[in-house]
């Protein structure tokens, strides 16, 4: 999406944590407004239980500094060493989820994991390596292939992030009487408190205002923002924080194609692109495969144990 760009840095001229910030007052004008639609005013007394209440606040407060790490790190770096980068995450949030709630995963499965990861990684590099060209056509400076302080705030955006989704999943599931937007506005009020905590920080927002040089296209990146952190809290819900990330792995197909067909694109159709992607989508059906096999050879090792424990 192309916002205003300041003529001078080159960078997008409206305060990039206003998106965010934006999101989240969307999300709980929204998720309260659901709220009384279907539950009354007696749904509505329920968001302020203070044991849920609290929880929810701590964890959207990790979630509003996961932000701040997104924005600082995508200021520094190409979208592809972005992209690279975060897909450590599958492995971050395996290794997490065991740590916290002791869903641990198999061999068959890291090894499924690993070969997610690095085929993930190869494409973002293949497909920078073939923009290349298109940059040097258009004497486009490319700049430092990766700055070391941006590669930094990314791998603390994957730790934060990962520690979100397991967190964000596990309390989802202990509160599931409750429902999703309930946990939403819970979740967005310490996001919320946090994101203006940052952003006061700023001088410029003293100066300009926090939401100065908006445009369309940032309003539509607002608009963006709301969908994904909805859908993302609802697969949480129903899923679990792994599947939700190989969800994600799966858009990246979908993206492919949604940008190859949109019109006026510099992307065409690129067969060795393609190959790769489908490596990826192959590579998240086997892992989602994998868990059914996986659970019957648990059963079948407990139904073992048990039929020689009664001998």
């Amino acid at each position: 999406i192309k916002a205003a760009v300041d003529p001078v840095t080159q960078q997008p001229a409206h305060e990039a944590i206003s998106v965010p910030l934006a999101e989240c007052v969307l999300t709980l004008a929204a998720a309260q407004g659901i709220c009384l639609a279907s539950g009354g005013i007696s749904q509505w007394r329920g968001i302020w239980r203070s044991g849920p209440l609290r929880v929810c606040s701590l964890v959207g407060c990790v979630y509003a500094f996961g932000d701040f790490l997104e924005l600082a790190s995508l200021g520094s770096l190409s979208g592809p060493t972005y992209q690279a980068v975060c897909q450590s995450k599958l492995i971050v949030t395996a290794i997490m989820l065991g740590v916290i709630k002791g869903q641990r995963q198999t061999g068959l499965q890291w090894v499924l994991l690993v070969i997610l990861v690095l085929s993930l990684v190869c494409y973002m590099i293949m497909k920078d390596l073939m923009l290349q060209p298109h940059r040097d056509h258009r004497g486009v400076d490319a700049g430092p292939s990766a700055p070391f302080v941006g590669v930094v705030f990314a791998v603390l955006k994957v730790f934060v992030s990962c520690l979100c989704a397991v967190l964000a999943d596990k309390y989802m599931k202990d509160y599931s009487s409750d429902p999703v937007y309930v946990q939403l506005v819970r979740f967005k009020l310490g996001w919320l408190v946090t994101l203006l905590a940052l952003a006061l920080f700023k001088g410029d927002v003293w100066r300009e205002g926090m939401f100065h040089d908006w445009n369309r296209s940032t309003a539509y990146a607002a608009t963006s923002f709301v969908v994904t952190n909805w859908s993302t809290m609802y697969l949480l819900a129903l899923l679990d924080s792994i599947l939700k990330n190989l969800g994600e792995a799966c858009a990246v197909l979908v993206t492919y194609f949604l940008v190859v067909c949109h019109p006026g694109t510099i992307d065409m159709y690129e067969s060795e692109t393609f190959s790769a992607l489908l490596i990826i989508f192959f590579a998240v059906v086997a892992y989602l495969l994998s868990k059914d096999v996986v659970r019957k050879a648990e059963m079948y090792d407990a139904a073992q144990a048990s039929r020689e424990g009664r001998q």
